[in-house]
C-alpha cells in the first residue's frame, strides 16, 4: 500500500495554488499538442498543400481553352492500333496529355501549350449529348471562348460527294424526331413512312416550327464560320487512293460519287438509326430542306451531331460556351445508296461485316487533315480570333 501525505496537515499559501494551476495548464497544453500532432493509427501522411494543384486535371483556376476538338468513337487506346475517330488527333496534333473525366464516356486529352482539349462523347445521340453537357459543366476548364470542332465520320449521299470528302456543314437536321408508320403500311401515294410531329401526312406544308415542345428538328449553324472553314481548306489534298477508285468505279449513274475525294460544304442529318438504300435516301433528301426551309442540303448521314447540338445550346443558355463558334465537320466512310448492280441489303451487310464502312480508314484521315488545319490556324493566331470568331462571305 503506498504511503500519501495527509493534506490536511501540509500548509500552503495563496501563491503555492496559482503556481500549481499555473503549471498544470502548461502540462496539459504540451500534451495537447503532442496530440493533435501525432498521426493516428493507419492514417495517411497529408499531402503538400500544393499536391492537388498538380494532380492530372485539376488546378486551381479554370483552364482556358481556344479549341476542343469532337470525336465520337475509338474502339481501343489512343494510340498505336488500330485507329478510331481520336487517334490521329491524339498522336499527329499531338494531345499529349490525359485528363481523367469520369463523368464523360473516356478520359480527356489535353495539349497545354496550345489550349487545345480532345474529347470522346461515345457514339449516339444520347451519348454524344451527356458528354459534351458534362464537359461544359466541369468545372476545370472556361470554354467561354473555345471553337468546337465536331470532326467524325459519315455517310454520304453519291449524288452529292465521293467516298473520302469531307464536308462542313451550315445546318444539322435531327432524323429521329417525328411520326413513323411501317413502309408496308402507307398508303400509296406517300412517298415515305415517315410523318413531322403536327402533321399528319409526310412534308406537309407548311413545316411546322423546327424547335417545338418535341425537340429541335433543326439547327443552323454559324453561316459565316462555316465559310470561313471551307475557305481555309478547301485546297487541303486528300488521298485518293486504290481502294477508293475500285469503291467509285460502281457509282457511274452518280458523277460527283466518281469524283476523287474533295472539301465542300454540305449539312449533316443525324440519327441514332443507321439507314441505308435509295428510299432512306430519297427521304433524307426531302427532310433535310424541309426543315431548314430550303436552305438546307442533304450530304451526311451520322448519329451525335443533333444531340450535341442540343448540349451545346443548353450550355450558351448558361453562358458556358458560345455557339458560334460550333463548327461540324464529316467525312464520307460510304455510300449511303448501293452503286451498280447492288442493293441496300447487300450494301448493310458489306457496313456491318468486321471490315466496316468500305471507305472507313480513308475518311479518319480526311477528318484529320481538314479539322487540324482550322484548329492550327485557330490556335496559331489567337489574337485574331480569341473576342470575334471569323467568318467569309
Amino acid at each position: 500500500m503506498r504511503r500519501v501525505a495527509n493534506v490536511s496537515t501540509v500548509k500552503r499559501s495563496p501563491a503555492d495554488g496559482i503556481r500549481a494551476i499555473v503549471c498544470a495548464f502548461a502540462l496539459f497544453c504540451c500534451a495537447f499538442a503532442l496530440y493533435r500532432s501525432a498521426p493516428a493509427a493507419n492514417a495517411q501522411p497529408a499531402p503538400p498543400a500544393s499536391s492537388a494543384a498538380s494532380l492530372p486535371g485539376v488546378r486551381a483556376a479554370p483552364l482556358p481553352i481556344r479549341v476542343v476538338v469532337v470525336t465520337t468513337f475509338e474502339p481501343g487506346a489512343d494510340t498505336g492500333d488500330v485507329p478510331g475517330e481520336f487517334q490521329f488527333w491524339v498522336e499527329r496534333l499531338p494531345l499529349p496529355s490525359v485528363v481523367a473525366f469520369p463523368q464523360g464516356y473516356r478520359s480527356l486529352r489535353y495539349d497545354p501549350a496550345r489550349g487545345i482539349l480532345g474529347i470522346v462523347t461515345g457514339e449516339g445521340a444520347e451519348r454524344g449529348a451527356a458528354s459534351v453537357m458534362a464537359l461544359g459543366l466541369d468545372e476545370r476548364f472556361d470554354l467561354s471562348h473555345a471553337y468546337w470542332v465536331i470532326a467524325g465520320i459519315a455517310g454520304v449521299d453519291p449524288k452529292a460527294a465521293s467516298v473520302g470528302s469531307a464536308a462542313w456543314a451550315n445546318w444539322v437536321v435531327n432524323a429521329d424526331l417525328g411520326f413513323e408508320v411501317d413502309a408496308r403500311d402507307i398508303p400509296r401515294t406517300w412517298p415515305t413512312g415517315i410523318v413531322p410531329f403536327n402533321r399528319a401526312t409526310p412534308f406537309a406544308p407548311p413545316a411546322p416550327d423546327a424547335d417545338s415542345i418535341h425537340g429541335v428538328n433543326a439547327y443552323a449553324l454559324n453561316a459565316g464560320l462555316a465559310s470561313w472553314a471551307y475557305a481555309l481548306t478547301a485546297s487541303v489534298p486528300l488521298a485518293d487512293t486504290a481502294n477508293l477508285r475500285h469503291i467509285r468505279a460502281r457509282y457511274a449513274r452518280f458523277p460527283n460519287a466518281r469524283r476523287p475525294p474533295y472539301v465542300l460544304r454540305g449539312d449533316s442529318l443525324c440519327g441514332d438509326r443507321y439507314w441505308v438504300g435509295p428510299s432512306m435516301n430519297a427521304w433524307a433528301e426531302r427532310w433535310v430542306p424541309y426543315w431548314t426551309g430550303g436552305n438546307g442540303t442533304f450530304v451526311m448521314t451520322a448519329e451525335e451531331d443533333a444531340g450535341i447540338m442540343q448540349a451545346l445550346t443548353f450550355l450558351a443558355h448558361a453562358a458556358r460556351v458560345d455557339v458560334r463558334r460550333v463548327m461540324v465537320l464529316r467525312t464520307a466512310s460510304d455510300y449511303t445508296q448501293p452503286g451498280d448492280g447492288g442493293d441496300a441489303a447487300g450494301l448493310l451487310a458489306g457496313d456491318a461485316s468486321k471490315n466496316g464502312e468500305s471507305a472507313y480508314l480513308e475518311a479518319l484521315e480526311a477528318a484529320y487533315r481538314v479539322g487540324s488545319t482550322a484548329v492550327n490556324e485557330l490556335t496559331a493566331h489567337w489574337e485574331r480570333y480569341a473576342d470575334h470568331p471569323p467568318a467569309t462571305p
